[in-house]
């Protein structure tokens, strides 16, 4: 049977190897510009340019119609999605999986919404990619997914919160007040909406904070933990470093955020995914 991968590209990943996978584009819109979640956009020159952007900015999340463009006509169709308390994504990629249903009537088609963002998803995607290579069936292939994903975590650290106020997501005043005194957000995805829960005071208390978090989560020596990182290569290097006094045979991941999780995480900041024990706040068997 012929399946289709395809997630917003808030995954931070566009390309699967050896696997039917594509993305919808995400975007960043700013009074007169608009970046699109894609390869080859400039990251880069988007942060460095809202930094200096005093005015209004938002995202935006594909249609229904990108959406079931690129189900395709395959038999078997994934979705992965952004935390719909985040973004409109998966109501768009759900109006797309009922017009697809109708018009494909003996094909299926689910749409994982991940309740998370960034490496999560990533790592949702790749379980999707596993299971397809098994040879199991498409409910067996869902039901796969949706335990994994009641076993991950998704967790955060901010350097800069000033996009956040922007939107309304951070008090301006507490935004501009941690910058100068140099204190970090940390906290974690709790029903599918960002929750700051710590604020440690430099690199070093972050570091050590973020350890203690992953822990307190059930990592071990067979866990995979994914980072994503806003040009905070280093930082996720020193979180790498310190996790592996304890576990030196678990799975580590770095990679660089695209467009939409770097708006959200701004320079500097990471956002990590591991495998740990039961999600009792992101429990998919709620959804």
């Amino acid at each position: 049977m012929r399946y289709q991968i395809v997630s917003d590209s808030s995954s931070n990943i566009f390309h699967v190897e050896g696997a039917n996978y594509t993305t919808v584009p995400m975007k960043i819109i700013t009074g007169d510009r608009e970046y699109i979640d894609a390869p080859g956009t400039n990251v880069r020159g988007m942060v460095d340019d809202l930094k200096a952007y005093k005015g209004k900015s938002g995202s935006s999340c594909a249609n229904a119609q990108e959406w079931l463009d690129a189900f395709g006509d395959a038999d078997m169709v994934f979705g992965v999605t952004i935390s719909r308390n985040l973004s409109g994504s998966f109501n768009a990629a759900e109006a797309a999986a009922r017009e697809f249903a109708e018009e494909h009537p003996d094909a299926k088609i689910h749409i994982f919404d991940t309740l998370s963002a960034g490496p999560e998803m990533a790592m949702v995607t790749e379980k999707i990619v596993e299971l397809v290579n098994q040879g199991l069936s498409f409910e067996e292939i869902v039901a796969g997914v949706r335990e994994y994903q009641n076993h991950c975590h998704i967790l955060f650290c901010l350097e800069c919160m000033n996009n956040l106020a922007r939107n309304g997501r951070v008090n301006p005043a507490v935004a501009k007040i941690a910058s100068v005194l140099g204190i970090r957000a940390c906290g974690d995805a709790q029903n599918g909406q960002i929750i700051p829960t710590q604020k440690p005071r430099g690199q070093k208390k972050a570091t050590e904070t973020l350890v203690s978090m992953i822990r307190e989560r059930g990592f071990t020596n067979s866990s995979w933990l994914r980072i994503a990182h806003c040009f905070g290569e280093n930082q996720a290097q020193l979180l790498i470093d310190a996790l592996k006094k304890d576990f030196p045979d678990a799975r580590y991941t770095v990679e660089p955020t695209g467009v939409l999780c770097s708006f959200y995480a701004e320079e500097g900041g990471l956002m990590i995914a591991m495998e740990g024990s039961f999600n009792e706040v992101n429990n998919v068997n709620d959804i």
